[in-house]
């Protein structure tokens, strides 16, 4: 089997490879190659399996350089990871997220339909797209109502994958995926800005953590059981969306709970509130119901929300206290 990844050198790219690859797949990783962000840093942020992926580059805004990459590549499988997917930046720029985050996927959608039509193709949407979510817990069923710039690119890219799928016969999914976090998430989420932050304290490097609302509440899972839920939906007989989370929230609060009590601190001692970190709108609680992803794929989250904020802190307590190489610890963004 040969699948292309986009977005292959982000945190969900990572894991993703490494599932194909330990399933034997070809793994071709979509990279682009500009000033700002040069092939060869991309791959070293993907260092411990570099040598296993081919890169193909490519720009997720450029249909021409998409349509060489289905015809060299000729996927079985196409996971489009690419986006702008940091939610405040969205507001910052919300033309190039559109761009980046909800046209990109329509660029890849008629690069397959072109070239690659029996090519399977698995999107990669958001819990953002519900929003102002009108119930809790949240299915595949709820209405979209997204909140930010972010979230409409993604509700934008959710759709056009439907309507591909059901205008041109395409085998097309959606993970809605909610939050999931790992060590190789970038540094502005907040995951894993408390986790650098209770190593620094840990390690004599600072003393303070500023935060903004931590009442705030999320549901968080682990990116390797999320990326394994894409893997299943391709592997069905018939192409579905799904809803894939834990059904569990937790705070922030419970965040820094967990982060410095297993740093052997005091998160209390630690944490100080900045009123301009708290946002101006939270938006309803998000907490996704993953009944249909048990049912069908057989999914289930299998590492816990303690166990994925402990091992975001022995990462970082690693990496900084230098017993790990720079290369194979990734803190690149999706």
């Amino acid at each position: 089997m040969r699948a292309l990844i986009t977005g292959v050198t982000g945190q969900d790219g990572y894991y993703l490879a490494r599932l194909l690859l330990e399933k034997g797949y070809e793994v071709h990783g979509m990279v682009r190659n500009t000033a700002r962000q040069p092939v060869r840093e991309n791959r070293d942020r993907l260092a411990d399996l570099s040598g296993n992926i081919n890169f193909v580059e490519a720009d997720i805004t450029d249909q021409s350089s998409l349509d060489r990459v289905l015809q060299q590549v000729k996927p079985d499988e196409v996971y489009n990871l690419a986006g702008q997917t940091f939610v405040p930046a969205a507001w910052n720029q919300p033309l190039l997220t559109m761009e980046v985050t909800g046209m990109g996927s329509l660029r890849m959608l008629a690069a397959i339909r072109r070239h690659a039509p029996e090519a399977r193709f698995l999107q990669a949407s958001s819990s953002e797209m519900f929003g102002k979510a009108e119930h809790t817990p949240q299915t595949e069923l709820t209405r979209l109502h997204p909140l930010n710039p972010y979230g409409a690119a993604k509700l934008f890219a959710h759709h056009i994958t439907i309507n591909y799928r059901e205008s041109y016969s395409m085998f097309a999914c959606s993970c809605i995926a909610f939050n999931h976090e790992s060590p190789r998430r970038s540094m502005e989420f907040v995951t894993r800005k408390v986790s650098h932050q209770v190593a620094r304290i840990k390690l004599g490097m600072a003393s303070k953590l500023k935060m903004g609302n931590i009442e705030a509440h999320r549901d968080w899972g682990f990116a390797g059981d999320t990326v394994r839920a894409m893997w299943l939906m391709l592997q069905q007989p018939q192409p579905d969306d799904f809803v894939v989370a834990t059904g569990v929230t937790h705070s922030v609060k419970e965040l820094l709970e967990a982060a410095f009590a297993h740093a052997g601190l005091d998160w209390r001692k630690h944490v100080e509130i900045d009123a301009a970190l708290v946002r101006a709108s939270e938006g309803n609680t998000l907490c996704g119901d993953s009944s249909k992803a048990n049912k069908i794929l057989g999914w289930k989250p299998e590492v816990s929300f303690h166990e994925m904020v402990e091992m975001m802190v022995d990462s970082d307590l690693a990496f900084l206290s230098g017993t790990v190489k720079p290369a194979l610890r990734a803190v690149a963004g999706d």
